[in-house]
């Protein structure tokens, strides 16, 4: 009776892991609960997933993955190696396809493909080429990139977790490596010799999406911020020293706002000084030596600093130097019954209600940046605020007045990254170097680059770790590992390998491999390789060990075949993610995915035998 439950459970599953209307995560903890409920698992054999090292290890693998990007390490990597390709567009594709891959051998494919979407779109449009040239290509290597080290794609760990469970050695970080190449190289070569065939010429050339348009960097240079901006230095005889900017009223005497000032501290010993940042308020106090950054005409720094004998720094200030560690800027949108409209920026108090300044307004198009304070604000204004990213992201979660445009928490992390990209690159070699010499296990050796990433400040802090982590791929994994059990302890492992062996055993153990191949590729089309690789894994374990044949060439061949989801946009998320960018139909994913499946299937059927004999 409990074989009929489990394999009723599993079938279900996987109609609704295909018909995609339930999230994926969602679906493996049903599935979770139906075990229990029906008392095929125990609780503590259902939840063991969720203690499994293997979920532990794909977790920190996020944080060390969101480490890279944040420093823009991959991102500098990637801009410096395209610059090599010259004016050759051949050259330049293939690069990029390189580049795709090796960035790919340590981090997840959905991540090598956000990280590279918007450089390729960009350069597909400065080069007069068509976005859809590049997409799917870009998305099938960053699936088989995963064949590169045993950390690139969870199914990698999860087979090399079974062979360990049953009694085997553990995969080596390069063990797969060999394999890995051979089918980028195919991979590259398929798409150079077949892509104007295959892959559609539409004039698709859209810009890179709007989120890169709202980077603080964009907004400021959107706004004109920098001819606005002036830097000043208070002396020591200044009379401003020992006031309050709310005793000085700028904004109403010179219409000038300070936004910044740059202090040197003064509290404890220091051999270098050390500079500190803070968003000018109205308790400010103002002390000699501070560089205060205001924003207003020339005309009125001049009467200013005249005033108050101010230095007028003979450099003009850049707007980015608005975006710091500590400080940042954002456009807001106000909300149709926001209480906001129809009043005047000087009498809102938004620097005291929210802590916050405002730079400019952008009113269809058209820039207030000056003499704001008796601007009336109307429905459809954006205002560009800026002060501390703590209080911008606070904002971003009081909606009633106004919204947030854009990722306030991804350019504060950015922000808070700069200049870290050294330090994220030394920390993933380490980790590497520890997992290759087998130092600790491998789940330890992952949690220590995920921890330096945080305390070296690559991540912003622990909130900003927790949010990088694809917490549906996690549940997944967990949710679905106490599957395989349940299959093992009812004996539907045995009944499904038996099945396989009993179809195609007449061809030996070279038919049953391809044979287990074919129907992991199949299910591979609709359902994540994560998933995918957790199902067959186990069953490929049990047919090898039957027919007494090796169980690596097994298991392998379940890490590749669960890696080539190329037939279908709903095969692996970064299909989902190219098709609307690169403007593809169902079809076009047909049409490039299905030859190179076959072409795949044909030479790993050679190469996997090689590296992993039967």
């Amino acid at each position: 009776m409990q074989l009929v439950i489990t394999f009723s459970i599993l079938a279900i599953s996987i109609v609704l892991f295909i018909s995609n209307r339930i999230r994926a995560d969602l679906v493996a903890l049903l599935a979770l609960l139906a075990f229990v409920i029906t008392g095929v698992l125990e609780p503590t054999e259902a939840l063991a997933g969720f203690s499994n090292s293997v979920v532990i290890m794909i977790a920190g693998l996020f944080v060390v993955g969101a480490g890279l990007l944040s420093t823009g390490l991959a991102h500098t990597a990637g801009n410096l190696l395209l610059r090599l390709s010259g004016k050759s567009e051949k050259k330049l594709f293939v690069l990029l396809l390189i580049i795709t891959g090796s960035v790919g051998a340590f981090m997840s494919n959905t991540g090598t493909v956000a990280l590279m979407l918007p450089i390729v779109i960009s350069i597909a449009i400065s080069i007069n080429s068509s976005p859809s040239k590049y997409l799917i290509p870009l998305s099938y290597i960053s699936s088989l990139s995963g064949l590169l080290t045993l950390i690139a794609t969870p199914a990698n760990l999860l087979i090399s977790q079974v062979l360990v469970d049953n009694g085997y050695e553990k995969l080596g970080f390069f063990e797969i490596t060999p394999v890995g190449i051979i089918a980028i190289i195919v991979g590259i070569l398929y798409f150079v010799v077949a892509r104007n065939i295959v892959l559609p010429n539409g004039k698709n050339k859209k810009a890179i999406k709007d989120e890169h348009k709202l980077s603080p960097k964009q907004l400021a240079i959107d706004y004109e911020l920098g001819g606005n901006l002036h830097r000043l230095k208070v002396p020591d005889d200044s009379p401003m020293i020992g006031k309050q900017l709310a005793q000085l009223k700028l904004p109403a005497k010179y219409h000038l706002v300070i936004l910044k000032i740059d202090r040197k501290s003064t509290e404890g010993i220091h051999i270098l000084p050390i500079t500190y940042q803070e968003m000018a308020g109205p308790t400010s106090i103002i002390q000699a030596k501070d560089i205060l950054y205001i924003q207003g005409t020339f005309d009125s720094i001049e009467k200013l600093a005249e005033d108050y004998l101010l230095i007028i720094d003979a450099e003009e200030s850049e707007a980015d130097v608005l975006v710091t560690k500590q400080l940042g800027i954002a456009e807001v949108l106000l909300t149709p019954h926001s209480s906001l409209i129809n009043e005047t920026v000087g009498s809102i108090g938004f620097r005291e209600k929210y802590n916050l300044n405002i730079l400019g307004i952008n009113r269809k198009g058209e820039y207030v940046l000056s003499n704001m304070a008796g601007v009336r604000l109307r429905f459809g204004d954006a205002l560009l605020v800026q002060g501390a990213w703590e209080e911008i992201e606070l904002l971003s979660r009081a909606m009633q007045d106004v919204v947030v445009v854009g990722q306030p928490k991804e350019h504060a992390s950015t922000a808070a990254a700069s200049g870290k990209a050294p330090i994220a690159g030394a920390i993933m070699l380490f980790m590497i170097v520890l997992m290759i010499l087998e130092v600790f296990p491998a789940v330890i050796s992952v949690l220590i680059g995920a921890v330096l990433m945080i305390i070296t400040g690559c991540l912003r802090n622990m909130d900003d770790a927790y949010g990088k982590m694809n917490w549906e791929s996690i549940v997944l994994i967990a949710a679905m590992l106490p599957m395989a059990t349940a299959l093992e302890k009812t004996g539907g492992m045995v009944i499904l390998s038996k099945g396989i062996i009993d179809l195609l055993g007449g061809f030996g153990a070279m038919g049953v491999l391809a044979g287990i191949y074919f129907i992991t590729m199949l299910f591979g089309q609709f359902i994540s390789n994560t998933a995918t690789a957790v199902l067959f894994a186990p069953i490929a374990m049990s047919a090898a060990i039957t027919m007494d044949a090796n169980p690596y060439t097994f298991l392998i061949a379940i890490a590749v075949s669960s890696s080539m989801a190329f037939a279908t946009p709903v095969a692996s998320p970064t299909n989902a993610l190219v098709m609307t960018a690169g403007g593809y139909k169902f079809m076009n994913f047909v049409k490039a995915g299905i030859p190179l499946q076959i072409v795949m299937f044909i030479v790993m059927m050679i190469v996997i035998p090689i590296f992993f004999p039967l």
